[in-house]
């Protein structure tokens, strides 16, 4: 990663955190977009620019303002994004655009930003969900926008390929985080999840940032339009 400049939205805490931590100790220069909490999006060796994803102007403004302490942008890594837990039939409607506004329009505005500052060898990797592929109980929204990121990433893969632009898709399963971390907590909860994973693991924010560094690595030079799944077998079926 070395020479090379990142973007991670939404790293101020969690999985976007560690991706940008794994990155800035590969070598990467890397700035952090956050959109309200400029104290968490911090890591050894990045910087925050502030931008709320959802918005087109405030979205185009974040990836100048990096591209500009940059130098330049050779990775997008698009990853914030909310999370409403309610049935669809009691889903509002403010809560349902919200969720597409962020989860999907964000990762369309900022790609569609930062892909215009990128040469060739580029590369852009969207932060999914198993729920791209699996309907969850109570998640229906967010379930329907990780599925929309899946064929965003395909189509953009597609139409970036001749400018030779790599985008591909992490899909996690459960990681523990602050946002899930005192549910996991219950003893039956937690029981009631890991069943459902056949490695009966939870994962950890490093393992996607694993998955995240290796596909913008020159080993996935080959790779675009893919879909890896990070979930301990979940997707399995």
């Amino acid at each position: 990663m070395h020479g090379r400049r990142a973007l991670v939205t939404g790293g101020g805490r969690g999985i976007g955190r560690a991706i940008a931590q794994r990155l800035t100790a590969a070598g990467a220069s890397v700035a952090i977009g956050y959109r309200a909490d400029a104290g968490a999006a911090s890591a050894a060796g990045a910087f925050a620019v502030q931008g709320d994803t959802s918005d087109p102007a405030s979205a185009r403004a974040m990836v100048a303002e990096a591209a500009e302490r940059l130098g330049g942008l050779d990775i997008l890594v698009n990853n914030a994004g909310i999370l409403v837990r309610r049935p669809l039939l009691e889903t509002s409607a403010d809560d349902w655009q919200r969720t597409l506004a962020v989860n999907v329009g964000g990762y369309f505005h900022v790609a569609q930003a930062a892909a215009a500052r990128m040469a060739e060898g580029g590369c852009i990797v969207n932060i999914s969900s198993a729920n791209a592929h699996r309907p969850s109980a109570g998640a229906g929204a967010y379930a329907v926008s990780k599925a929309a990121v899946t064929m965003l990433t395909r189509q953009l893969a597609l139409e970036l390929a001749p400018r030779g632009i790599r985008v591909n898709e992490v899909c996690p399963g459960l990681i523990e985080t602050d946002l899930n971390r005192a549910d996991l907590a219950r003893a039956d909860y937690r029981a009631a999840r890991l069943q459902r994973i056949p490695l009966n693991r939870i994962g950890t924010p490093d393992e996607i940032a694993g998955a995240v560094l290796f596909l913008c690595s020159d080993d996935a030079r080959l790779m675009t339009g893919a879909s890896m799944a990070v979930d301990g077998g979940v997707s399995i079926g």
